[in-house]
């Protein structure tokens, strides 16, 4: 019997695209680079602010990689101002949550946004009575796909791997969830195509929130 469930943040539970290029737009205006698209943007998302302000920076021009340092520095302060602009959770996400938690489900988030933007962002929309425990990237802590987090927030959660499931919406997700050894469901509804998470290897892939139910 599944007793917990892990969950990605961005793109996943919440839809944050325009937070993460409302950032990065500002991040570039104020460096005098070019901007870039929310498409691009979607596509850079996953692997932490760092990878993706080093994608954005390349985009943009830069591509020697001169300025990532002060690009970090930059972003860094605008997303921390800006983490929650326009962010919605995805429609049937706040219903399945609370049948989840009707039925004795422990929940968690681990997500590879920085961890007090992560916190903040759960807390605006969800409140502080949804998840268990929520953790964000972390100084010490080693980033998706590895499955460190993961096994972090099972031993937080109190369940085995075979009592846990995880769930993400990209290609990063999968490979963190089959690194922890747990079943690993992707959702297509998010920042990656059903193709993508095929591609991947997802052994499922639901397309509504209310699907992880019957799970």
């Amino acid at each position: 019997m599944m007793k917990a469930c892990i969950f990605d943040l961005d793109g996943t539970l919440t839809d944050t695209l325009e937070s993460l290029a409302y950032s990065v737009g500002e991040t570039l205006k104020e460096m005098g680079l070019s901007p870039i698209t929310s498409d691009e943007c979607r596509r850079f998302v996953g692997n932490g602010a760092r990878a993706l302000m080093e994608k954005a920076l390349k985009a943009a021009g830069e591509t020697d990689g001169s300025r990532l340092d002060e690009g970090m520095e930059v972003y860094g302060r605008i997303f921390d101002a800006n983490c929650t602009y326009h962010v919605t959770p995805y429609e049937g996400v706040r219903e399945m949550l609370a049948e989840l938690k009707r039925r004795g489900m422990r929940l968690g988030v681990l997500s590879n946004k920085p961890h007090l933007q992560t916190v903040k962002v759960v807390r605006e929309v969800f409140g502080e009575d949804v998840f268990d425990c929520v953790q964000g990237q972390q100084e010490g802590i080693a980033r998706k796909p590895s499955a460190e987090g993961v096994y972090r927030l099972m031993e937080a959660l109190g369940v085995a791997k075979e009592e846990c499931l995880y769930v993400g919406d990209s290609e990063v997700d999968i490979r963190t969830g089959k690194n922890a050894g747990v079943r690993t469901i992707g959702v297509s509804w998010g920042f990656r195509s059903r193709e993508v998470l095929a591609d991947a290897e997802a052994e499922t892939i639901i397309d509504a929130p209310e699907e992880l139910l019957s799970i």
